[in-house]
């Protein structure tokens, strides 16, 4: 199994889209895969996608009861091998409580690993804040998604922020002998002009600086341009790449599947053939089987 957190401490920055889009991706290549809404202040994950089942518990029973039951706290979206934990945390305890667990920060990967389904691939969507929830998904993941704007004070934010925050849990992981994990940072909502081309490149530059000191950090090739395909296949609750599997012919850049695969392939090496193997017509097919 696999565990992907999607982590940012600051706000809007595109955590969920990325996941979601990410995550059902790998669902339409045949990987097994569960997404968990660790984001308790604005849990947008949980309703992402539609529900073919809601379960009645979710990430709250998961956490603070220990509950394994898949029928209790795992959701099943509509989409084929895509089940969901949805963050319910309604009296705002959870991060309270497992502040004060003496395995609280260890809990989600101790459980991750006691499901009773065999996933492939787990993405864990996080809080834009300094959170215990936070450093909690970044010690049960195998790897981290960053995604930033490409503009400089974005990029000093990440520096400030949430490089800190990797490097405080970095150094627990290495007491408990976890090693360290890599983070992948990729720009979001870029767009084609050449100014945001000469920012991106000198953002680019910056992290190369920076990440000199940080060798686990890498500014990922693949970048989402900022165009309206991600809001409205958001809006309708379907995954960005089914929405858009041909190039629009009006738009220099790339149909949403070229990139949610690009982005796939880079951070999930390990299964190219299976995301090469989405064409347009693989997808063009699927489509068609869902309606």
């Amino acid at each position: 199994m696999q565990a992907t957190a999607i982590c940012s401490t600051k706000g809007g920055t595109g955590k969920t889209t990325t996941g979601a889009n990410l995550g059902a991706l790998a669902a339409d290549a045949g990987l097994r895969t569960l997404l968990v809404d660790l984001d308790t202040g604005q849990p947008t994950l949980s309703s992402y996608f539609p529900l073919e089942y809601q379960a009645p518990g979710g990430i709250y029973e998961l956490l603070v009861h220990n509950m394994l039951d898949e029928d209790k706290i795992i959701s099943r979206t509509t989409i084929p091998n895509l089940d969901l934990i949805i963050s319910n945390d309604p009296h705002n305890q959870l991060e309270t409580l497992l502040l004060h667990a003496p395995d609280g920060r260890l809990r989600l990967r101790t459980l991750l690993k006691r499901l009773p389904k065999d996933y492939d691939l787990v993405v864990i969507d996080t809080k834009g804040a300094m959170a215990v929830t936070v450093e909690m998904a970044l010690i049960a993941a195998d790897n981290v998604i960053s995604p930033i704007y490409p503009e400089m004070l974005a990029a000093r934010e990440f520096n400030r922020s949430t490089l800190q925050v990797l490097n405080s849990v970095g150094q627990l992981r290495e007491t408990l002998g976890l090693g360290s994990v890599p983070l992948g940072v990729v720009f979001n909502r870029q767009d084609n002009s050449n100014d945001a081309r000469d920012i991106a490149k000198a953002v680019r530059e910056m992290f190369g600086k920076a990440t000199s000191a940080n060798p686990n950090v890498t500014v990922l090739d693949t970048y989402v341009p900022a165009n309206v395909t991600y809001r409205v296949a958001a809006s309708n609750g379907v995954p960005a790449h089914r929405l858009e599997y041909r190039k629009p012919s009006n738009r220099p850049s790339p149909a949403a599947l070229s990139i949610i695969r690009d982005l796939a392939i880079e951070v999930f090496p390990q299964w190219r053939d299976r995301f090469e193997a989405l064409t347009e017509e693989t997808v063009a097919h699927i489509v068609k089987g869902s309606r």
